[in-house]
């Protein structure tokens, strides 16, 4: 079956993006998760992916051309695809293939990684290229890092992601270098801010707010936290702010009617639980990209997925499915002497 690859809303702040880089090629067989763009936003440079088997076709979008969220950028080819898959066209569209189901609204399958996906070990190309995800690709070049002095961590010794941040850190802790590495593309932080604030601003109008507060003697779990880091390297412990994320995620499962969308005025349950974690962007900025399955993960696999978000937020590196899935936002401020914060629910959650 013929549909449609559109442009995916990645937040309820954008409206429309520019298509920085098309990973794939026509005729290029395309697996579940697969990364099929990068699409540029007011928070960064996103990897956006496909939720179904299929096989790559036309092209209807260039590189470097904006378009609306919702608009055709591809024809796609999907395998066994069901009823439920396609749905009537939405607006007017180039020809004829069916739409696909709006990509992020899908989810991914409980356990399943965020960090490590198929295509993060892109097959090494002609002329003895070093094995690398595409975006390993983009932040080492970024970054001013050569492959050649990478270890690779991913499958059959690919680099990925972690492997140029943690370069990336062992250089920034060295000698300084001659020149600083150029600003990711078109990242305008000025826009980005106008941008939440409108968000946030027509969240307040338009949803009933209204905010309830518990003390809660934490003393016992600090002190449990305190026992449990004992001993161990800085990027083994646990962070306070993890603790929160579980005891969120796990309120969620007890409460499901308080983990889904509003959908046109109505309630619309989430088939996971995806915790959103708001985290500044250096120069100003903010994003709160998902932890799937948050209430499946233990606390070490929890605090290696933020901190994996973390650093990607800082690389402008993250992916469609981690800004599109939260089910529910939370801040985590007390580290800063914050007593209470009151949240704005960001729409479509609730």
């Amino acid at each position: 079956m013929t549909a449609f690859y559109r442009m995916p809303s990645l937040g309820s702040d954008m409206e429309a993006g520019t298509l920085i880089e098309w990973v794939k090629q026509p005729g290029e067989r395309l697996a579940k998760g697969d990364v099929i763009a990068v699409v540029e936003t007011q928070k960064g440079a996103i990897e956006v992916e496909v939720f179904h088997d299929a096989v790559m076709g036309r092209r209807l979008v260039e590189v470097g051309q904006t378009v609306p969220v919702g608009t055709p950028m591809a024809e796609l080819e999907i395998e066994g695809a069901s009823p439920e898959v396609a749905e009537a066209p939405i607006g007017e569209a180039p020809s004829e293939p069916s739409e696909i189901a709006k990509a992020p609204a899908v989810k991914m399958a409980p356990g399943a990684s965020p960090l490590l996906r198929p295509t993060e070990a892109a097959e090494a190309g002609t002329h003895g290229r070093r094995r690398a995800s595409p975006a390993a690709r983009r932040l080492a070049r970024d970054l001013g890092l050569a492959l050649d002095g990478l270890t690779g961590t991913g499958p059959d010794g690919a680099i990925v992601l972690r492997d140029v941040s943690a370069a990336a850190g062992k250089a920034s802790r060295g000698a300084p270098s001659a020149e600083r590495p150029a600003p990711r593309r078109g990242l305008d932080l000025a826009a980005m801010r106008e941008a939440i604030a409108a968000a946030m601003a027509r969240s307040k109008r338009e949803i009933p707010h209204y905010y309830l507060s518990q003390t809660i003697d934490l003393t016992p779990t600090i002190d449990w936290l305190a026992r449990r880091n004992v001993g161990l390297a800085p990027e083994r412990r646990i962070l306070m702010g993890v603790l929160f994320i579980k005891a969120v995620a796990l309120t969620l499962r007890s409460f499901p009617e308080l983990n889904g969308f509003d959908r046109g005025g109505r309630f619309e349950p989430a088939t996971g639980i995806h915790v959103g974690s708001a985290t500044a962007i250096r120069g100003g900025g903010l994003v709160a990209p998902a932890i799937h399955d948050a209430d499946q993960l233990d606390l070490d696999t929890l605090m290696d997925r933020l901190r994996d978000l973390v650093a990607r937020v800082r690389a402008g590196t993250l992916r469609s499915s981690e800004l599109a899935d939260p089910t529910i936002t939370i801040s985590s401020l007390g580290e800063r002497g914050v007593d209470r914060l009151y949240g704005i629910i960001y729409p479509p959650q609730v």
